[in-house]
């Protein structure tokens, strides 16, 4: 049986690292893009447009009854058609975990509370709790479609999720701060001497600069962590894993360059980082 094709997605978003792109083996782009499709239309529920925060929950809510309508065998309602037929056909034939997919929509709901509070992280410990899932799950999703199970490569796979997710993070501070968005740890910020005043200013302090550089050190050690990972994936998987962790590198250095002004300009991949990202893919 052949997956639906995914549908177009609802906002276009700039992505540093490729998804279901031509490395991805053919027969998988269909599966990580309807898992894509899922993850992606449900962050903008939670993110994206003007809706209130008790809308935005509503909605999740009616999403997740879809989800479980699904894996139950049953229609999902009309609104997000476009997005569940296409899942169905892949939890039907891959026997997806469901409750990973799951997991993704307990992590968005969780930025919606959080958000209409201005409220931050405790600290790492919380802020990991998140990403295992907002993040980990999709992973361990891909490692399930491409038969990948012991729990050497699980933990790996989490390495290089949570470390991409942290760098998201990094990268959109000058973006998410203004909209109440508060990722760098409260324990971490008040060890180095940084008040929320010091991060809604968007200004670079010596203690900024510090404190940014911390947590780029604490996520580029995660992501190598992870790396060994890229030898377990056969052919194109392993060399589309390659440049995701090269992207994620890129990003890092691009944030170190900044010396803390990441809190007010956001660092970018562009063209001209190809080279070098294929180059270290290449020696990986």
């Amino acid at each position: 049986m052949n997956c639906p094709a995914p549908p177009p997605l609802p906002v276009s978003h700039y992505e540093n690292f490729p998804v279901a792109s031509w490395l991805c083996p053919a027969h998988l782009r269909g599966p990580i893009a309807a898992i894509y499709a899922f993850a992606r239309t449900a962050d903008d529920i939670a993110d994206e447009g003007d809706a209130s925060a008790g809308e935005r929950l509503s909605d999740l809510a009616a999403y997740r009854a879809d989800l479980q309508a699904i894996a139950a065998g049953a229609p999902p309602s009309a609104r997000w058609s476009a997005v569940f037929a296409p899942l169905a056909a892949v939890l039907q034939r891959h026997h997806l975990p469901v409750g990973l997919l799951d997991d993704l929509l307990s992590a968005f709901v969780q930025d919606v509370q959080k958000t209409a509070a201005a409220a931050g992280y405790a600290d790492r410990a919380e802020l990991l709790d998140y990403c295992c899932r907002s993040a980990n799950p999709v992973g361990r999703l891909l490692l399930h479609l491409y038969g990948v199970s012991d729990a050497q490569a699980l933990q790996q796979s989490d390495a290089i999720c949570t470390a991409l997710q942290l760098i998201n993070f990094w990268q959109d501070l000058s973006v998410d701060i203004p909209r109440g968005r508060f990722y760098l740890p409260e324990a971490d910020c008040a060890a180095h001497g940084v008040g929320r005043a010091d991060l809604q200013s968007l200004f670079s302090t010596p203690n900024t600069i510090q404190l940014i550089a911390s947590h780029a050190v604490w996520t580029r050690a995660l992501m190598l962590e992870g790396s060994k990972l890229v030898h377990r994936l056969p052919g194109r998987a392993g060399w589309e894993l390659r440049l995701v962790v090269q992207g994620g590198l890129r990003i890092l250095d691009k944030i170190d360059a900044l010396h803390g002004a990441s809190l007010h300009t956001r660092p970018r991949i562009r063209a001209w980082d190809a080279p070098p990202m294929l180059w270290r893919a290449l020696v990986m």
